[in-house]
Protein backbone atom coordinates (compact mmCIF):
# COMPACT_ATOMS: atom_id res chain seq x y z
CA UNK A 1 0.00 0.00 0.00
CA UNK A 2 1.40 3.55 -1.07
CA UNK A 3 2.13 6.06 1.69
CA UNK A 4 0.94 9.80 2.03
CA UNK A 5 3.40 12.40 3.80
CA UNK A 6 0.32 15.42 3.96
CA UNK A 7 2.32 19.15 3.88
CA UNK A 8 2.03 21.55 6.86
CA UNK A 9 -0.69 23.55 6.96
CA UNK A 10 -1.14 27.29 7.42
CA UNK A 11 -3.76 28.10 10.05
CA UNK A 12 -7.21 27.47 8.69
CA UNK A 13 -10.18 30.63 8.73
CA UNK A 14 -12.11 29.10 11.36
CA UNK A 15 -15.81 30.41 12.16
CA UNK A 16 -17.51 30.12 16.01
CA UNK A 17 -19.73 27.80 14.59
CA UNK A 18 -18.12 24.52 12.62
CA UNK A 19 -19.87 23.56 9.79
CA UNK A 20 -21.71 19.50 10.13
CA UNK A 21 -20.91 17.56 7.28
CA UNK A 22 -22.33 13.93 6.23
CA UNK A 23 -19.28 12.72 5.25
CA UNK A 24 -18.57 10.01 7.94
CA UNK A 25 -22.15 9.38 8.57
CA UNK A 26 -22.86 5.53 9.41
CA UNK A 27 -19.17 5.36 10.36
CA UNK A 28 -18.07 4.88 13.54
CA UNK A 29 -15.18 5.97 15.88
CA UNK A 30 -13.16 4.51 19.01
CA UNK A 31 -10.33 6.28 20.54
CA UNK A 32 -8.07 5.35 23.59
CA UNK A 33 -6.36 7.53 25.11
CA UNK A 34 -2.79 7.46 27.12
CA UNK A 35 -0.84 9.84 28.53
CA UNK A 36 -1.56 13.44 30.30
CA UNK A 37 -4.49 15.64 31.06
CA UNK A 38 -3.50 17.30 27.61
CA UNK A 39 -4.42 13.94 25.66
CA UNK A 40 -7.77 13.91 27.40
CA UNK A 41 -8.35 17.10 26.11
CA UNK A 42 -7.03 16.36 23.03
CA UNK A 43 -9.13 13.20 22.57
CA UNK A 44 -12.36 15.67 23.04
CA UNK A 45 -10.81 17.64 20.01
CA UNK A 46 -11.15 15.04 17.43
CA UNK A 47 -14.18 13.89 18.85
CA UNK A 48 -15.37 17.21 17.90
CA UNK A 49 -14.03 17.57 14.79
CA UNK A 50 -15.06 13.94 13.89
CA UNK A 51 -18.35 14.82 15.01
CA UNK A 52 -18.97 17.96 12.89
CA UNK A 53 -17.94 15.14 9.57
CA UNK A 54 -21.19 12.92 11.14
CA UNK A 55 -18.61 10.09 12.65
CA UNK A 56 -19.97 8.68 16.21
CA UNK A 57 -17.72 7.50 18.76
CA UNK A 58 -18.38 4.24 20.74
CA UNK A 59 -16.56 1.62 22.91
CA UNK A 60 -16.55 -1.53 20.87
CA UNK A 61 -13.42 -1.63 19.27
CA UNK A 62 -14.08 -4.70 17.62
CA UNK A 63 -17.18 -2.71 15.44
CA UNK A 64 -15.57 0.69 14.95
CA UNK A 65 -14.69 1.90 11.42
CA UNK A 66 -12.54 3.99 12.44
CA UNK A 67 -9.60 3.13 15.60
CA UNK A 68 -7.32 5.98 17.01
CA UNK A 69 -4.72 5.48 19.99
CA UNK A 70 -4.01 8.88 21.29
CA UNK A 71 -0.64 8.67 22.29
CA UNK A 72 2.35 10.13 24.98
CA UNK A 73 6.00 9.85 24.28
CA UNK A 74 6.93 11.10 27.43
CA UNK A 75 8.21 7.91 28.51
CA UNK A 76 9.77 4.72 26.65
CA UNK A 77 7.21 2.29 28.76
CA UNK A 78 4.58 4.47 27.40
CA UNK A 79 5.55 3.72 23.66
CA UNK A 80 5.98 0.06 24.56
CA UNK A 81 2.19 0.14 25.96
CA UNK A 82 1.11 1.35 23.14
CA UNK A 83 2.40 -0.95 20.43
CA UNK A 84 1.51 -3.83 22.62
CA UNK A 85 -2.36 -2.46 22.61
CA UNK A 86 -1.68 -1.74 18.66
CA UNK A 87 -1.32 -4.51 17.77
CA UNK A 88 -3.62 -6.27 19.69
CA UNK A 89 -6.39 -3.84 18.39
CA UNK A 90 -5.08 -4.84 14.99
CA UNK A 91 -5.56 -8.44 15.41
CA UNK A 92 -9.41 -7.94 16.39
CA UNK A 93 -10.69 -4.92 14.70
CA UNK A 94 -12.74 -5.50 11.41
CA UNK A 95 -11.43 -6.14 7.98
CA UNK A 96 -12.14 -2.59 6.92
CA UNK A 97 -11.46 -0.25 9.47
CA UNK A 98 -8.72 2.00 9.69
CA UNK A 99 -5.87 2.30 12.21
CA UNK A 100 -4.34 5.20 13.31
CA UNK A 101 -1.94 6.21 16.13
CA UNK A 102 -1.86 9.73 16.80
CA UNK A 103 -0.43 12.63 19.05
CA UNK A 104 3.07 12.40 20.85
CA UNK A 105 4.02 8.96 19.93
CA UNK A 106 3.59 9.45 16.17
CA UNK A 107 5.09 12.99 16.13
CA UNK A 108 8.14 11.46 18.05
CA UNK A 109 8.56 8.35 15.80
CA UNK A 110 7.23 9.14 12.39
CA UNK A 111 6.94 6.92 9.67
CA UNK A 112 9.27 4.20 12.09
CA UNK A 113 5.93 3.66 13.29
CA UNK A 114 5.30 0.96 10.79
CA UNK A 115 8.38 -1.17 10.76
CA UNK A 116 7.01 -1.97 14.67
CA UNK A 117 3.02 -2.22 13.28
CA UNK A 118 2.66 -2.63 10.04
CA UNK A 119 -1.24 -2.47 10.15
CA UNK A 120 -1.65 1.17 11.24
CA UNK A 121 -3.19 3.10 8.82
CA UNK A 122 -2.78 6.86 10.18
CA UNK A 123 0.17 8.22 12.11
CA UNK A 124 -0.80 11.74 12.74
CA UNK A 125 0.68 14.81 15.31
CA UNK A 126 -0.86 16.78 17.85
CA UNK A 127 -1.06 19.82 15.45
CA UNK A 128 -3.01 17.39 12.35
CA UNK A 129 -6.08 17.18 14.27
CA UNK A 130 -8.29 18.89 11.59
CA UNK A 131 -6.99 16.59 8.87
CA UNK A 132 -8.07 13.19 10.31
CA UNK A 133 -11.17 13.47 8.28
CA UNK A 134 -9.31 13.66 5.01
CA UNK A 135 -6.71 11.06 6.56
CA UNK A 136 -9.69 8.33 7.18
CA UNK A 137 -11.23 9.15 3.96
CA UNK A 138 -7.67 8.45 2.35
CA UNK A 139 -6.97 4.33 0.97
CA UNK A 140 -3.24 5.00 1.44
CA UNK A 141 -1.26 4.61 4.99
CA UNK A 142 -1.23 8.55 5.67
CA UNK A 143 1.70 9.80 7.25
CA UNK A 144 0.95 13.79 8.96
CA UNK A 145 3.77 14.84 11.11
CA UNK A 146 4.25 18.48 10.66
CA UNK A 147 4.27 20.67 13.56
CA UNK A 148 2.57 24.07 13.01
CA UNK A 149 3.67 27.74 14.80
CA UNK A 150 -0.14 28.58 14.71
CA UNK A 151 -2.12 26.00 15.49
CA UNK A 152 -4.73 26.28 18.75
CA UNK A 153 -7.21 24.74 17.49
CA UNK A 154 -9.87 27.88 17.63
CA UNK A 155 -13.29 27.82 17.55
CA UNK A 156 -13.02 24.24 18.74
CA UNK A 157 -12.98 21.86 21.74
CA UNK A 158 -16.09 22.21 22.80
CA UNK A 159 -17.52 20.14 25.78
CA UNK A 160 -18.51 16.26 25.44
CA UNK A 161 -21.71 15.18 25.90
CA UNK A 162 -20.39 11.88 26.78
CA UNK A 163 -18.41 12.79 28.94
CA UNK A 164 -19.34 14.15 33.36
CA UNK A 165 -19.92 17.37 33.80
CA UNK A 166 -17.81 17.66 36.90
CA UNK A 167 -14.11 18.70 36.08
CA UNK A 168 -14.22 20.15 32.11
CA UNK A 169 -10.68 20.29 30.78
CA UNK A 170 -9.61 23.89 28.77
CA UNK A 171 -6.31 23.62 26.88
CA UNK A 172 -4.86 27.40 26.90
CA UNK A 173 -1.73 26.83 25.17
CA UNK A 174 -0.19 24.01 23.27
CA UNK A 175 3.72 23.79 22.75
CA UNK A 176 6.87 24.70 25.16
CA UNK A 177 9.40 27.05 24.74
CA UNK A 178 11.60 25.52 27.84
CA UNK A 179 13.42 22.86 26.14
CA UNK A 180 14.41 21.36 29.44
CA UNK A 181 17.53 18.57 28.38
CA UNK A 182 15.88 15.41 29.46
CA UNK A 183 11.96 16.33 27.81
CA UNK A 184 10.68 15.61 24.70
CA UNK A 185 7.35 18.25 24.83
CA UNK A 186 9.20 20.84 22.62
CA UNK A 187 10.15 18.38 20.03
CA UNK A 188 6.71 16.30 19.76
CA UNK A 189 3.82 19.83 20.76
CA UNK A 190 6.39 22.36 19.22
CA UNK A 191 6.90 26.20 20.09
CA UNK A 192 4.59 27.53 22.97
CA UNK A 193 1.82 29.37 21.40
CA UNK A 194 -1.50 30.81 23.51
CA UNK A 195 -4.58 30.20 22.65
CA UNK A 196 -7.10 34.03 22.05
CA UNK A 197 -8.68 34.45 24.84
CA UNK A 198 -11.62 35.06 23.73
CA UNK A 199 -11.82 31.23 22.47
CA UNK A 200 -11.08 29.77 25.94
CA UNK A 201 -13.88 32.62 27.39
CA UNK A 202 -15.88 30.40 24.85
CA UNK A 203 -15.23 27.49 26.09
CA UNK A 204 -15.71 27.98 29.73
CA UNK A 205 -18.93 29.19 29.10
CA UNK A 206 -19.72 26.29 27.17
CA UNK A 207 -18.45 24.08 29.90
CA UNK A 208 -20.52 26.37 32.58
CA UNK A 209 -24.00 25.75 30.04
CA UNK A 210 -23.46 22.19 30.04
CA UNK A 211 -23.33 21.89 33.98
CA UNK A 212 -19.82 21.46 34.46
CA UNK A 213 -18.66 22.82 38.10
CA UNK A 214 -14.93 22.71 37.85
CA UNK A 215 -12.97 24.30 34.73
CA UNK A 216 -9.57 23.30 34.54
CA UNK A 217 -6.97 25.31 32.49
CA UNK A 218 -4.09 23.10 30.81
CA UNK A 219 -0.77 24.10 29.21
CA UNK A 220 2.55 22.29 29.41
CA UNK A 221 3.85 25.61 31.20
CA UNK A 222 0.60 26.62 31.75
CA UNK A 223 1.47 30.16 33.84
CA UNK A 224 3.74 30.60 30.61
CA UNK A 225 0.74 31.89 29.16
CA UNK A 226 0.44 35.25 27.62
CA UNK A 227 -1.34 36.32 24.23
CA UNK A 228 -1.05 40.08 23.45
CA UNK A 229 -1.60 41.97 27.14
CA UNK A 230 -3.49 39.42 28.33
CA UNK A 231 -1.29 37.24 31.37
CA UNK A 232 -2.37 34.14 33.46
CA UNK A 233 -3.35 35.84 35.85
CA UNK A 234 -5.69 38.49 34.00
CA UNK A 235 -7.13 35.23 32.16
CA UNK A 236 -7.86 33.28 36.19
CA UNK A 237 -9.38 36.67 37.27
CA UNK A 238 -11.71 36.91 34.22
CA UNK A 239 -12.65 33.56 33.93
CA UNK A 240 -13.50 33.72 38.12
CA UNK A 241 -15.86 36.27 37.15
CA UNK A 242 -18.16 34.07 34.74
CA UNK A 243 -21.24 32.74 36.35
CA UNK A 244 -21.62 29.16 37.13
CA UNK A 245 -18.10 27.99 38.14
CA UNK A 246 -17.65 26.53 41.11
CA UNK A 247 -13.95 26.11 40.57
CA UNK A 248 -10.80 26.87 38.69
CA UNK A 249 -7.73 24.71 38.58
CA UNK A 250 -4.53 24.66 36.68
CA UNK A 251 -1.83 22.23 35.33
CA UNK A 252 1.13 22.61 35.46
CA UNK A 253 3.22 25.74 36.40
CA UNK A 254 6.54 26.70 35.36
CA UNK A 255 8.55 27.74 38.86
CA UNK A 256 10.51 30.35 36.84
CA UNK A 257 7.32 32.00 35.60
CA UNK A 258 5.14 31.63 39.13
CA UNK A 259 4.69 35.48 39.61
CA UNK A 260 4.20 37.51 42.73
CA UNK A 261 0.93 38.72 40.87
CA UNK A 262 -0.44 34.51 40.43
CA UNK A 263 0.17 34.16 44.45
CA UNK A 264 -1.92 36.82 44.97
CA UNK A 265 -4.61 36.11 42.57
CA UNK A 266 -4.71 32.46 44.28
CA UNK A 267 -4.82 34.40 47.33
CA UNK A 268 -7.57 36.17 47.09
CA UNK A 269 -9.80 34.48 44.45
CA UNK A 270 -12.34 32.42 46.39
CA UNK A 271 -13.09 30.25 43.13
CA UNK A 272 -9.25 29.27 42.54
CA UNK A 273 -8.39 25.86 44.10
CA UNK A 274 -5.81 25.99 46.79
CA UNK A 275 -3.76 23.27 45.36
CA UNK A 276 -0.24 24.23 42.84
CA UNK A 277 1.51 21.09 40.86
CA UNK A 278 4.70 22.40 40.89
CA UNK A 279 7.77 20.33 39.22
CA UNK A 280 11.31 20.13 41.19
CA UNK A 281 12.65 17.21 39.04
CA UNK A 282 15.82 17.17 41.48
CA UNK A 283 17.32 18.95 44.75
CA UNK A 284 20.43 19.12 43.35
CA UNK A 285 21.64 22.42 41.37
CA UNK A 286 24.32 20.82 39.86
CA UNK A 287 21.58 18.43 38.16
CA UNK A 288 18.86 21.21 37.86
CA UNK A 289 21.92 22.92 35.83
CA UNK A 290 22.25 19.77 33.38
CA UNK A 291 19.03 19.44 32.88
CA UNK A 292 18.38 23.17 32.10
CA UNK A 293 15.63 24.01 34.34
CA UNK A 294 17.00 27.93 34.97
CA UNK A 295 16.45 27.72 38.89
CA UNK A 296 18.39 26.67 41.65
CA UNK A 297 17.19 24.48 44.44
CA UNK A 298 16.98 27.97 46.81
CA UNK A 299 15.70 29.17 44.24
CA UNK A 300 12.29 26.77 44.29
CA UNK A 301 12.22 26.65 48.11
CA UNK A 302 11.87 30.79 48.07
CA UNK A 303 9.40 30.33 45.91
CA UNK A 304 7.43 27.82 47.87
CA UNK A 305 8.00 29.61 50.94
CA UNK A 306 6.45 32.91 49.27
CA UNK A 307 3.52 30.90 48.14
CA UNK A 308 3.03 29.33 51.81
CA UNK A 309 3.17 32.25 53.27
CA UNK A 310 0.71 34.17 51.37
CA UNK A 311 -1.51 31.17 51.21
CA UNK A 312 -1.22 28.87 54.15
CA UNK A 313 -3.80 26.25 53.33
CA UNK A 314 -1.61 25.58 50.11
CA UNK A 315 -1.71 21.95 48.83
CA UNK A 316 1.71 21.17 46.59
CA UNK A 317 2.38 18.15 44.49
CA UNK A 318 5.54 17.78 42.61
CA UNK A 319 7.16 16.08 39.57
CA UNK A 320 10.99 13.95 40.47
CA UNK A 321 13.27 12.62 38.04
CA UNK A 322 15.53 10.56 39.83
CA UNK A 323 18.81 9.31 38.18
CA UNK A 324 19.30 12.21 35.32
CA UNK A 325 22.90 12.06 33.61
CA UNK A 326 25.61 12.99 35.55
CA UNK A 327 23.61 11.79 38.88
CA UNK A 328 25.86 11.15 41.80
CA UNK A 329 25.32 9.90 45.59
CA UNK A 330 25.13 13.35 47.05
CA UNK A 331 22.81 14.39 44.30
CA UNK A 332 20.42 11.94 45.41
CA UNK A 333 20.88 12.96 48.61
CA UNK A 334 19.97 16.48 48.30
CA UNK A 335 16.62 15.52 46.06
CA UNK A 336 15.74 13.78 49.55
CA UNK A 337 17.15 16.57 51.77
CA UNK A 338 15.16 19.01 49.52
CA UNK A 339 11.87 16.96 49.43
CA UNK A 340 12.03 16.58 53.69
CA UNK A 341 12.34 20.59 53.78
CA UNK A 342 9.57 21.16 51.53
CA UNK A 343 7.15 18.59 52.18
CA UNK A 344 5.07 17.80 49.16
CA UNK A 345 1.68 16.46 49.59
CA UNK A 346 2.41 14.05 46.89
CA UNK A 347 4.62 13.49 43.87
CA UNK A 348 5.14 11.75 40.50
CA UNK A 349 8.38 10.37 40.64
CA UNK A 350 10.09 8.60 37.79
CA UNK A 351 13.43 7.20 36.84
CA UNK A 352 15.37 9.00 33.74
CA UNK A 353 14.85 6.99 30.84
CA UNK A 354 16.42 8.91 27.35
CA UNK A 355 14.34 9.93 24.60
CA UNK A 356 15.62 10.10 21.31
CA UNK A 357 15.93 13.79 19.74
CA UNK A 358 16.00 15.51 23.01
CA UNK A 359 19.30 17.56 24.11
CA UNK A 360 20.47 14.83 26.86
CA UNK A 361 20.23 12.09 24.48
CA UNK A 362 22.36 13.63 21.74
CA UNK A 363 25.01 15.64 24.49
CA UNK A 364 24.89 14.29 27.65
CA UNK A 365 25.66 10.40 28.89
CA UNK A 366 23.03 8.45 30.29
CA UNK A 367 25.76 7.23 32.83
CA UNK A 368 23.85 5.88 36.17
CA UNK A 369 23.64 2.40 36.24
CA UNK A 370 20.12 0.45 35.85
CA UNK A 371 20.52 -0.85 39.63
CA UNK A 372 21.69 2.86 41.01
CA UNK A 373 18.76 4.15 39.13
CA UNK A 374 16.12 1.91 40.83
CA UNK A 375 17.27 1.60 44.36
CA UNK A 376 17.44 5.67 44.31
CA UNK A 377 13.85 6.01 42.63
CA UNK A 378 12.97 3.53 45.39
CA UNK A 379 13.85 5.45 48.27
CA UNK A 380 12.37 8.83 46.59
CA UNK A 381 9.30 6.87 46.71
CA UNK A 382 9.70 5.51 50.13
CA UNK A 383 9.86 9.16 51.77
CA UNK A 384 7.28 10.84 49.47
CA UNK A 385 4.80 7.98 51.36
CA UNK A 386 5.55 8.51 54.60
CA UNK A 387 5.24 12.33 54.36
CA UNK A 388 2.51 12.19 52.81
CA UNK A 389 0.58 9.64 55.25
CA UNK A 390 1.83 12.23 57.91
CA UNK A 391 0.22 15.26 55.45
CA UNK A 392 -3.20 13.01 55.06
CA UNK A 393 -3.37 12.20 58.41
CA UNK A 394 -3.17 15.45 59.57
CA UNK A 395 -6.64 16.50 57.73
CA UNK A 396 -8.56 14.17 60.24
CA UNK A 397 -10.92 16.24 62.22
CA UNK A 398 -10.82 18.75 59.56
CA UNK A 399 -13.74 20.19 57.58
CA UNK A 400 -13.29 19.73 54.13
CA UNK A 401 -15.07 21.49 50.98
CA UNK A 402 -15.96 18.26 48.67
CA UNK A 403 -16.38 18.55 44.98
CA UNK A 404 -17.78 14.91 44.15
CA UNK A 405 -16.31 13.53 41.01
CA UNK A 406 -18.04 9.87 40.87
CA UNK A 407 -19.36 7.04 41.99
CA UNK A 408 -17.18 4.49 43.51
CA UNK A 409 -16.29 1.45 40.75
CA UNK A 410 -15.33 -0.56 44.47
CA UNK A 411 -18.29 -0.09 46.49
CA UNK A 412 -21.71 0.73 45.01
CA UNK A 413 -22.22 2.89 48.63
CA UNK A 414 -19.50 5.32 48.26
CA UNK A 415 -19.16 8.70 46.16
CA UNK A 416 -15.14 9.99 46.06
CA UNK A 417 -14.77 13.63 45.27
CA UNK A 418 -11.71 16.11 45.82
CA UNK A 419 -10.78 18.52 48.75
CA UNK A 420 -9.80 22.18 47.37
CA UNK A 421 -6.44 20.99 48.10
CA UNK A 422 -7.21 18.27 45.67
CA UNK A 423 -6.77 15.17 47.65
CA UNK A 424 -9.17 12.17 46.97
CA UNK A 425 -11.95 11.94 49.63
CA UNK A 426 -14.33 8.48 50.29
CA UNK A 427 -17.79 9.62 51.27
CA UNK A 428 -20.98 7.62 51.73
CA UNK A 429 -22.93 7.72 48.74
CA UNK A 430 -25.97 9.11 50.07
CA UNK A 431 -24.10 12.25 51.40
CA UNK A 432 -24.38 13.45 47.50
CA UNK A 433 -24.38 12.76 43.38
CA UNK A 434 -21.25 13.74 41.34
CA UNK A 435 -21.14 17.48 40.44
CA UNK A 436 -22.27 18.17 44.08
CA UNK A 437 -20.21 20.13 46.48
CA UNK A 438 -20.90 18.61 50.39
CA UNK A 439 -19.13 19.47 53.29
CA UNK A 440 -17.57 16.40 55.01
CA UNK A 441 -15.51 15.88 58.56
CA UNK A 442 -12.59 13.72 57.90
CA UNK A 443 -12.34 10.81 59.79
CA UNK A 444 -9.43 8.65 58.19
CA UNK A 445 -6.55 8.53 55.48
CA UNK A 446 -4.23 6.90 54.20
CA UNK A 447 -0.98 7.98 52.51
CA UNK A 448 -3.36 8.88 49.39
CA UNK A 449 -6.80 8.90 50.65
CA UNK A 450 -9.21 10.47 53.24
CA UNK A 451 -12.19 9.34 54.49
CA UNK A 452 -15.20 11.54 55.42
CA UNK A 453 -18.57 11.76 56.69
CA UNK A 454 -21.19 14.29 56.57
CA UNK A 455 -21.21 17.60 58.40
CA UNK A 456 -24.33 19.50 59.60
CA UNK A 457 -25.30 21.26 56.78
CA UNK A 458 -23.37 19.59 54.34
CA UNK A 459 -25.11 19.95 51.21
CA UNK A 460 -23.77 23.43 49.13
CA UNK A 461 -25.32 22.54 45.22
Amino acid sequence: MSRVHLPIASQPTVSQHPISSSQGVGQSVYIETYGCQMNVADTTLMTEILGNQGYTTTKDSKHADVILINTCAVREKAEDRVFARAHELAAHKKSSARLGIVGCMAEHLKASILDKVPSVDIIAGPDSYRRLPQMINNQSTVIDTGLSKKETYEALSFPSEQNDTVSGFVTIQRGCDKCCTFCIVPLVRGRERGVPPRDILRQVHAHVAMGYKEIVLLGQTVNSYCYEDVSFSTLLQTIAQIEGIKRIRFTSPYPLDFTEELIETIATEPKICHHIHLPLQSGSNDVLKRMHRGYTREDFICLVEKIRDRIPSIAISTDILSSFCGETDLDHQATLDTMKEIRFDSAFMFRYSERSGTYASRRIKDDVSEEDKKHRLQTIVDLQHVISKEIFSNQIGNTESILIHSYSKRNDDQVIGRTNGFKSVILPKDMGNPGDIVNATITGSTMATLFGVPTSSSAQQ
